[in-house]
């Protein structure tokens, strides 16, 4: 007990300095912890993409579109359950802050994503109504959507002024589903641009295939890319975690900057502690030169500065993770929806930044218990510093 008791007596010895110590340790770890945040999130999202569906786009970028007619050429290839065509809307909704997806799409698209929860009566209404269309959870909530309530949008991709009843809201099914996303049919898209932009018409810009095995994804998909060889659009069909991957690519370095970040964090913490601890073993050579001449043990003295070090440490992590949650729910509040479709602290991030914490109070302590216990007992005594 009396170990104890000098290590918290040691540890509060320069209040300031300690203060200052583990404030700088909280604060790295709610740095370390938020960018592993931002980086698991960004991977779960991949990770979402179903393993039974394809993507079928044009094979030099999605933004070229494809024939209606392939719909029907797909879905006569051996292992295709099912085929659905999609095309990215873009437009704006009141300001070009207001991002979040927006999808003209095949009404078989929520057999396809059944992780996409719709109510039978809202999607039997969406089904009925021309101009409907159906909002995730997240936005509905940011925006205040309600069913029945009018969305206008200016378009870009497809110019001029859309307007959209909402029909209906789905939930999503798992926490890495994504509830931003704005859907109605394509048909009333196609409608009005082969009246405006006839050359535009019966155009899709990827098709969602669902398939009966997914072992054989490679070679489904392979015979798919054949129907289309040497045509004016060929075609890429690749896994849809794959599509989703390409389609974040641009963001790509970001992520790979901010998980280089977040480890490089780890480091900062430890010089941090280490050079605290350095300080006070230097101040405490003959204080330490004291304990020897008593009959301390190397054991105990080693107690003394590993146990210093790793409450230091401790409660510097632990404050930060307490204040983790607050401020990654305060930074989900600011952020766009359509940016980050969910947000949480998943425990590996947790298990990560305590683990962390641990070994780096151990490594801090490493250079200071080396120096006091190979400092002989007369120079301990000559010192002064």
């Amino acid at each position: 007990m009396k170990i104890f008791k000098l290590i918290f007596k040691n540890a509060l010895r320069h209040k300031l300095r300690t203060s200052l110590t583990i404030f700088g340790i909280a604060i790295a770890v709610i740095a370390y912890g938020l960018l592993r945040t931002v980086v698991t999130i960004w991977d779960s999202s991949i990770d979402a993409a179903g393993a039974d569906r394809l993507i079928t786009r044009q094979a030099v970028s999605f933004i070229f579109p494809l024939p209606l007619a392939y719909k029907t050429k797909i879905e006569s290839v051996s292992g295709v359950k099912e085929v659905c065509g999609a095309a990215w809307f873009g437009g704006t909704y009141k300001d070009k802050s207001n991002f979040f997806a927006r999808m003209a799409i095949d009404d078989n698209y929520f057999d396809l994503y059944p992780e996409f929860m719709v109510s039978k009566n809202d999607l039997d209404k969406y089904k009925k109504e021309r101009n409907g269309c159906i909002v995730g959870k997240s936005i509905a909530d940011q925006y205040k959507f309600k069913v029945g309530d009018i969305i206008v949008l200016d378009g870009d991709i497809f110019p001029g002024r859309w307007e959209f009843v909402v029909s209906g809201i789905y939930l999503p099914k798992n926490k890495n589903t994504d509830a931003t996303q704005m859907l109605f049919h394509w048909d009333y898209l196609n409608e009005r641009i082969k009246q405006e932009t006839p050359v535009r018409g019966d155009q899709v810009f990827w098709y969602i295939v669902k398939i009966d095995n997914t072992n054989n994804s490679a070679q489904i998909s392979e015979q798919i890319d054949a129907l289309f060889k040497n045509s004016t659009a060929e075609t890429k069909t690749e896994t849809e975690k794959a599509f989703t991957q390409g389609f974040v690519s641009a963001s790509g370095a970001i992520i790979t900057a901010m998980n280089f970040m977040s480890f490089a964090i780890i480091g900062i913490i430890m010089l941090v502690l280490a050079n605290t601890m350095v300080m006070s073993a230097r101040e405490r050579t003959r204080e330490y030169a004291v304990f020897k001449t008593l009959g301390f043990s190397a054991y105990h003295l080693t107690g003394l500065i590993l146990g210093e070090s790793m409450l230091i440490s401790c409660i510097g992590a632990g404050i930060g993770i307490f204040l983790l949650y607050p401020i990654v729910s305060g930074f989900e509040q600011v952020m766009p929806k359509g940016f980050f479709p969910f947000f949480f602290i998943e425990p590996i991030t947790i298990i990560l930044a305590a683990s962390s914490a641990l070994l780096i109070g151990v490594l801090a302590s490493i250079f200071p218990i080396q120096r006091a216990l190979h400092t002989k007992i007369v120079d301990g005594f000559r010192f002064v510093g």
